[in-house]
């Protein structure tokens, strides 16, 4: 646990921040918990917004940002012999977290042969990327079937929305 104190002088009173709890327990999960105070009542609500919208403009990371497969006809469909919908295995690469030092896109794909689980694990990065929990579910192959995905792999700051008329080519957006 890390404690820290910062204090800022006003005319009237000392503004005081800390962090009061902070962990690393997860490789997927960083948190910290900061106290503000005293603030008047709105305040705080005014500063969380521009904070939360300021920080998500800064925030930098590497992320899977398509996927595409000559298997599906739509977002919304299911495969034979996949337990998983089509949008259940969008939401489960969503929540693989990478790391890498890249810049621009680069492709990656999964390629499983069923039956059997399918994992973070079985992804095929480029170099200069990296899996940060290799365990992270993606499907469950109940028959004996070939998965193959193509993913795009991306790198940028910032948080955008990407609207689905951009994905002419069949592709599927995952993370904006």
């Amino acid at each position: 646990m890390v404690r820290e104190k910062v204090k800022v002088s006003t005319s009237t009173r000392t503004r005081q921040w800390k962090c009061v709890e902070s962990r690393i327990d997860s490789k997927r999960l960083y948190y910290g918990r900061f106290i503000l105070s005293p603030l008047m009542k709105g305040q705080a609500d005014t500063i969380g917004i521009a904070m939360r919208r300021a920080l998500l403009g800064e925030l930098e990371g590497t992320c899977i940002t398509r996927a595409k497969s000559e298997k599906i006809s739509h977002e919304y469909s299911t495969i034979v012999g996949i337990q998983e919908s089509v949008h259940e295995i969008l939401m489960n690469l969503k929540k693989i977290v990478l790391r890498g030092n890249l810049y621009g896109t680069r492709n990656a794909f999964i390629c499983a042969k069923g039956p059997g689980y399918v994992t973070a694990q079985d992804i095929i990065l480029p170099p200069s990327v990296e899996i940060v929990d290799n365990t992270q579910h993606v499907a469950n192959l109940t028959e004996p079937i070939d998965l193959c995905i193509g993913l795009q792999i991306e790198r940028n700051r910032g948080y955008g929305i990407k609207t689905p008329k951009n994905f002419h080519d069949g592709s599927y957006p995952i993370n904006p």
